[in-house]
């Protein structure tokens, strides 16, 4: 299958801004939009929403774990898309071990065997939790295992505390600078490196803290997609943002209508 698919000439985001589709949650147990707790666990139903994607104008390619992008090579979609592997699925939502985040999906060889086009890892800082140094280690391992293959490594950074047992990320300015800083100083070298960033409020604030290029991320939409656009908007002015990364936000719109979210996200590129 992967040693058969068309790649995109050049290197990512060689030909201007990247619009990619996430599809990494439900390896990590994250299975929720909105009201519904098991909206992503119908397989088949995902990977309608994910065609009808990867079909509309100006979208680039897909972020998922191997069974993921497997199924999309299966159905043909993915020839002339860029393909992102997510590596880091071990911190599974909800667990006493969530900051533990092994990878136990692909790695940096994997990667490079498959021909896909880069890896992406979450890296979630908790200060109180010392399994977050050896999430830094493996995920540094990692930044320099695909710079090898001159792969991209898309590095999801947070800082992230317990509220009554539960993971958060802390989404204000200060926490982000600082979760950018030390993303941006993994593996033995950045140059292959791009950030997925939340948008947050003072976004040129942030930005600044990086020469890196960064991507921005949707999370869950609940209720109207207006101020989530809205903020994309804003945040792609800055430079260093090249483009957005986004999941449940366009393939589980209010209204339904994936297509639609995702023309809409297309049109702030």
């Amino acid at each position: 299958m992967a040693p058969a698919r068309t790649r995109r000439d050049g290197p990512p985001g060689g030909g201007g801004r990247l619009m990619i589709i996430a599809a990494d949650h439900p390896a990590r147990g994250a299975l929720g939009v909105g009201g519904d707790p098991v909206a992503m666990a119908d397989r088949a139903g995902l990977l309608d929403r994910l065609c009808a994607a990867l079909g509309r104008p100006g979208v680039d390619g897909v972020l998922g774990t191997p069974d993921v992008l497997e199924d999309l090579l299966l159905l043909g979609v993915l020839d002339d898309r860029l393909a992102i592997g997510s590596m880091n699925r071990g911190g599974l939502a909800g667990t006493s071990f969530e900051i533990d985040d092994r990878f136990t999906a692909y790695d940096a060889g994997a990667i490079a065997a498959a021909r896909l086009d880069g890896g992406k890892m979450l890296l979630r800082i908790d200060d109180a939790d010392p399994a977050t140094a050896s999430t830094l280690q493996a995920c540094a391992q990692a930044v320099t295992g695909l710079a090898r293959h001159e792969l991209m490594a898309m590095v999801e950074p947070f800082v992230a505390h317990r509220i009554e047992g539960r993971v958060r990320n802390l989404l204000t300015p200060e926490a982000m600078i600082r979760a950018v800083s030390v993303a941006s100083g993994l593996g033995a070298t950045s140059a292959y490196t791009w950030l997925k960033l939340p948008v947050v409020p003072e976004m040129e604030r942030v930005m600044a803290a990086t020469t890196l290029p960064a991507l921005l991320l949707g999370g869950e939409v609940a209720g109207e997609t207006d101020a989530v656009l809205d903020g994309w908007r804003r945040a792609l002015r800055i430079p260093g943002v090249q483009g957005l990364v986004a999941g449940r936000a366009l393939l589980y719109p209010p209204d339904g209508d994936v297509g639609a979210a995702v023309d809409a996200a297309v049109d702030l590129l």
